[in-house]
């Protein structure tokens, strides 16, 4: 994860399910650790830059893989949101720091939304980036056309580094769990949410627009957006400092 002291990886089984967590712990630090979530497809190595940052500012920082992600194995049941995030909500109750601020990217922010929905003593703010699905793009044509688009205007590092993750997923795992957040309903969850809401986008992300985002933000009982201007899906690679600065700021 770059020239920085590399984060301590461990898997962590939940019944059937396997979890890899890095951590990069900050002893003296008073403030919420910070955990990070990956979208569908990929995994924590595109949340590195990110984790970087937020680790350079003295903050105890997590980043998971999900099971199926990153080279973990495939669960042989299929595991919507629901089930996903109750088994999220166990690996962060394992990781014994108290309540944490949670992030996740793209379909991370649903089952970061629904972790703190079942469980909001472990989570004091949740970071949603990129948060989907957009009604205007909720099809599997729309989200491939809406990803292409994205695809083209993302750095290159951030394309080697996804499309790598996604031929480690499997086109029937990706699949799975893309009809779950195509059927995810995020607009109908966050109101319900009993801790803050920070919203994150990329000033010219093509998949999370803006109006879906502000109106997200409205649903919330308590919510922000921060917009990383001229950036796109993937702002935590190719704006990481910028990221991290709406997060130390705007969440706690």
């Amino acid at each position: 994860m770059s020239d920085r002291v590399r984060p301590a990886e461990r898997r962590v089984d939940v019944g059937d399910l396997a979890f890899r967590v890095l951590s990069s712990v900050a002893p003296a630090s008073r403030e919420p650790a910070i955990v990070l979530v990956h979208g569908i497809g990929v995994s924590h190595r595109y949340l590195s830059r990110l984790h970087n940052e937020l680790a350079a500012a003295r903050r105890s920082v997590f980043s998971i893989d999900l099971p199926g992600f990153g080279g973990l194995p495939k669960p042989r049941r299929d595991v919507g949101v629901p089930q996903m995030a109750h088994a999220l909500g166990r690996v962060l109750e394992g990781l014994g720091v108290g309540p944490v601020v949670l992030l996740g990217h793209s379909m991370g922010t649903q089952w970061v939304v629904e972790t703190a929905l079942q469980r909001p003593d472990l989570v004091t703010t949740v970071v949603a980036m990129g948060p989907v699905a957009d009604d205007r793009y909720r099809t599997m044509v729309g989200q491939t056309r809406a990803l292409a688009v994205d695809t083209l205007g993302e750095p290159p590092s951030v394309n080697v580094i996804v499309f790598t993750d996604y031929l480690r997923c499997g086109v029937p795992w990706y699949l799975t769990q893309l009809r779950h957040m195509l059927a995810y309903r995020l607009e109908e969850r966050v109101p319900d949410l009993a801790v803050p809401l920070l919203l994150i986008r990329g000033g010219a992300d093509p998949i999370a627009g803006l109006e879906w985002c502000r109106r997200l933000r409205r649903s919330a009982p308590a919510a922000e957006l921060a917009l990383i201007p001229r950036h796109r899906h993937v702002a935590q690679h190719s704006a990481p400092k910028a990221v991290a600065s709406a997060i130390l700021t705007l969440a706690s």
